[in-house]
């Protein structure tokens, strides 16, 4: 058997333009080729992009850091669906395609999902700023570009600042300083399953959890109830997928909100979750062999 785990050209060894928190993508392919060759399977890292691939030579692909989608949204997919026709892709590309746009959220929250609010545009001119903060009873505001990852487009402003521009749709929520005063949790499921919990902090100040910006991470010892919360947003997809990563923060009356269902491209905490590289290697196995014994 012979696995893929997908990259970008911005997340391999050894490229000139490397980003600077790719090492994320050697703390996973670590884990998966431990667990790979301890079970007889071979794993490679090629990037999505690459046109030399022969896709047919894989029994499975897992999307992995993918991390320059963003500006690439139809050529991604359009790249998922050719792979998928020559071996099964994990997370499927219409998922894909529907996970890669937030508005997303609006249909989980149809299902019951807990969010922040949240103002949608599709253009960030002509907006009434005045009514937005005094709408969500806020002295602060982080704008979000629809389609994006890693914080990158993304703002917090005061009352009175002003937007730097963008070309790209929006979406607006209130502040919410418990990401600074307890830090955001991420729930890594695999196969509908809890695998493992981490909660993120920011640098001083700052508000991103990402190590980009300086944001650490540690294992999460989350109550009951949280998992409860957490898990009832991987039952609203239906199959569950092979991974899916939660994140989410503490709103002002004590429950866990929801800010994103990570299910294309996410950093999965590979050194923090034991069993996480047995249980994906599992999973993608028996998707990888449609629930047959391994070979």
């Amino acid at each position: 058997m012979k696995l893929a785990y997908l990259a970008s050209q911005i997340t391999l060894p050894g490229s000139p333009n490397r980003r600077s928190d790719a090492f994320e993508h050697d703390q996973m392919m670590d884990a998966l080729r431990a667990v790979c060759k301890a079970n007889g399977v071979s794993i490679e890292d090629p990037a999505w992009d690459n046109e030399t691939v022969d896709w047919r030579s894989f029994d499975a692909v897992m999307i992995g850091t993918t991390w320059d989608y963003c500006d690439r949204l139809d050529e991604f997919i359009d790249h998922l669906h050719r792979i998928n026709a020559h071996a099964p892709v994990f997370n499927p590309p219409d998922l894909v395609r529907w996970n890669s746009n937030k508005r997303y959220l609006r249909d989980l929250e149809k299902k019951g999902a807990g969010l922040i609010p949240t103002l949608w545009h599709e253009a960030s001119e002509n907006i009434n700023w005045n009514e937005v903060f005094d709408g969500f009873e806020a002295d602060q505001v982080v704008v979000k570009r629809q389609v994006g990852a890693n914080g990158e487009g993304q703002f917090r402003l005061k009352r009175g600042e002003a937007l730097p521009p963008t070309n790209h749709p929006i979406m607006i929520q209130p502040f919410l300083d418990t990401v600074v005063s307890e830090g955001e949790y991420s729930f890594v499921f695999v196969d509908g399953e809890i695998s493992h919990s981490i909660i993120k902090r920011p640098a001083d100040n700052d508000y991103r959890i990402q190590t980009t910006y300086g944001g650490t991470e540690a294992v999460a010892e989350p109550s009951g109830a949280d998992l409860k919360t957490a898990g009832s947003i991987v039952q609203m997809i239906d199959p569950p997928p092979l991974y899916a990563r939660v994140d989410m923060l503490r709103n002002p009356d004590g429950d866990l909100c929801l800010m994103e269902l990570e299910l294309i491209e996410p950093f999965l905490y590979p050194l923090q979750g034991p069993e996480f590289a047995d249980r994906i290697f599992s999973a993608l196995r028996k998707r990888a062999t449609g629930g047959a014994a391994p070979h």
